[in-house]
């Protein structure tokens, strides 16, 4: 299989650009830096930058199997635009573009997360950010005093509900499309999480044991792209050791 994958060069999309070829697969990697991982071909991408998007699509031999969009910033002070540049309008863009150069029954999986898990309860910001142009993103940014961790949690509110919405598109489409939503997975922006997120993310770990692998949460992710999984379509798959079940559950005093 031909698998296009976002952020293959660290973390998570390093582990799934390394099984992935050690299984045999053909990946091509879009990252602003250069994989570890022996890919069969990198092209730089930078997610925050529509050109660079534009270039890269343009420079993509298809057709692919697969495409895991994978790349994304962690919440740090000051990023709170590039975040969203990155994790929303990057991650939309490109698989938009890539939506022509995917063969008929490929899989489309999204990296999305836990912090994610409250896009109910902020359905209306989300659905305002899904239809903002990205023109109007300072703005947006400035009216709703957005910061960096606020902007990561709803760049993957937006993941999530767009994984659902357009489920019937992609079906009509002959494609199917999933999200997986990892929490404190250790990797080298574990740090970022910890400091946004503070003593409800130790706690969380504390309960689970240990923080996630990100070989783990690469598992899941190839899982969903291969054709094993071909009756799941539209679903987040929470990665999180039993952190949202074990909240859950004090919540309803289970």
């Amino acid at each position: 299989m031909r698998v296009a994958l976002t952020g293959g060069s660290s973390g998570i999309g390093a582990e799934v650009a390394r099984k992935l070829t050690e299984l045999g697969h053909e990946v091509t990697a879009f990252d602003i830096s250069e994989p570890e991982v022996p890919v069969a071909r990198w092209i730089e991408t930078d997610l925050g930058d529509p050109a660079s998007i534009r270039s890269a699509v343009a420079a993509a031999d298809g057709p692919f199997g697969a495409l895991i969009n994978n790349a994304g910033l962690p919440p740090r002070d000051g990023l709170e635009e590039l975040v969203l540049k990155v994790n929303w309008f990057g991650l939309r863009s490109f698989m938009q573009g890539l939506l022509d150069k995917l063969e008929p029954g490929s899989a489309i999986v999204n990296t999305a997360s836990r912090a994610g898990a409250m896009w109910r309860d902020n359905l209306d910001e989300v659905k305002a950010l899904m239809a903002l142009d990205l023109d109007g993103l300072p703005d947006f940014i400035q009216e709703r005093e957005i910061d960096a961790t606020r902007a990561y949690n709803l760049s993957k509110e937006a993941v999530i509900v767009m994984t659902m919405a357009e489920t019937e598109q992609m079906i009509a489409r002959d494609l199917r499309m999933n999200s997986v939503s990892p929490a404190a997975v250790s990797t080298g922006i574990l740090k970022d999480f910890a400091t946004a997120f503070g003593d409800r993310m130790a706690r969380n770990v504390a309960r689970a044991g240990r923080p996630g692998l990100p070989e783990e949460v690469a598992d899941v992710i190839i899982f969903l792209a291969s054709p094993e999984s071909g009756w799941i379509k539209g679903q987040d798959i929470t990665i999180d050791g039993g952190m949202s079940a074990m909240s859950v559950s004090g919540k309803l005093d289970l």
